[in-house]
């Protein structure tokens, strides 16, 4: 699952912030030699990787999270929605 790839933001800061960040991009490879801006580049890129992980490991949390609130509502048992959101999101050895 990767909804970072699915979905696009509709707050109304989106657009502007998405076109600014555009732009800052266009200044940055002017300003900058082709091999630094390849290297900036590479180094967003890497930003997005990761930060594509946290989105899909805040999903899973959420939907886990949301799964388990359903399923105390509908059994009566209690505190199973922490246990269900917290269930492979810590490290394993």
């Amino acid at each position: 699952m990767h909804p970072n790839e699915h979905v696009t933001s509709n707050d109304p800061q989106y657009l502007k912030l998405s076109q600014k960040t555009s732009e800052s991009i266009k200044i940055w490879k002017e300003r900058l030699s082709e091999e630094e801006f390849d290297e900036l580049e590479a180094l967003l890129d890497l930003y997005a990787q990761t930060h594509g992980m946290e989105l899909t490991t805040i999903f899973k949390y959420g939907f886990r999270l949301g799964a388990g609130v359903m399923i105390e509502v509908l059994t009566g048992e209690e505190e199973l929605a922490s246990k269900l959101s917290t269930f492979m999101t810590t490290p394993r050895n």
